[in-house]
């Protein structure tokens, strides 16, 4: 909750629209770590947040049992990027009426997002133009333990009339070390959301926490929540530049 009232007083002073993401189970994790509290609990918490600071609320979803109750908290579904061509999935959080955020995954094209876009539209037609189907971008394996980022896969992804979302702490993760514990490079994050933000975007995606280094995920990549508001105030600066 506090980090959550800090980031609504932060945008709120910057002019930022806030969505608040926070997930209740990561399912994805490489080794067998603590996933997170659990559905019904994390819900809870992400609703007392809503209702709290008023804000819009976005989380995964990994299984299509999960969608209709999640859509009850959530203003938006998050598809994660492993899981960016489970049909049923996909076609199961547009059904929910809830704006769906399709993570491209480390192995796919940005013109393969298309097929993502299709399939949603096979149930909820128009989705993509009425802005109801967001694509994001994480950065693209290159090799073992490391990603790298085509910010052209930008350009290329605008093509679908979407909204474009760059993740700019993903993007920095060095995934599945021997030791099982992602890693990543924090200090780069403002250099590949300045990147991105020049191309043309129209969201970020980062994630943040007050002490980073005992973040019980992606802490390596994590933003320290006191540097927010530089990191921020810079990316306005940026996005106001044509």
């Amino acid at each position: 909750m506090q980090t959550a009232e800090t980031l609504n007083r932060l945008c709120y002073d910057l002019g930022i629209t806030l969505y608040f993401k926070s997930s209740f189970d990561k399912a994805n994790r490489t080794s067998a770590s603590p996933r997170g509290v659990g559905m019904d609990e994390g819900l809870r918490i992400l609703q007392e947040v809503k209702s709290t600071f008023g804000l819009p609320i976005l989380t995964d979803v990994h299984e299509r049992a999960q969608c209709a109750t999640v859509a009850e908290v959530a203003d938006v579904l998050q598809i994660p990027a492993f899981l960016c061509r489970q049909t049923d999935l996909l076609q199961a959080a547009a059904q929910t009426g809830r704006i769906v955020n399709v993570k491209k995954g480390q192995f796919m094209a940005p013109w393969d997002m298309k097929g993502a876009i299709d399939k949603i539209e096979q149930v909820v037609p128009s989705s993509a133009k009425e802005g109801h189907i967001w694509l994001t971008e994480r950065g693209s394996s290159f090799g073992y333990g490391r990603l790298v980022v085509d910010m052209t896969s930008l350009v290329e992804m605008r093509r679908f009339g979407c909204p474009i979302v760059f993740d700019a702490t993903h993007s920095v993760q060095q995934p599945s070390t021997e030791s099982g514990v992602t890693g990543g490079n924090r200090r780069m994050v403002p250099y590949l959301m300045r990147a991105a933000l020049a191309v043309g975007i129209d969201g970020l995606f980062i994630e943040t926490h007050p002490d980073p280094d005992h973040a019980i995920s992606d802490a390596a990549n994590q933003i320290r929540l006191s540097d927010m508001r530089a990191l921020l105030t810079q990316a306005l600066e940026i996005d106001k530049l044509e």
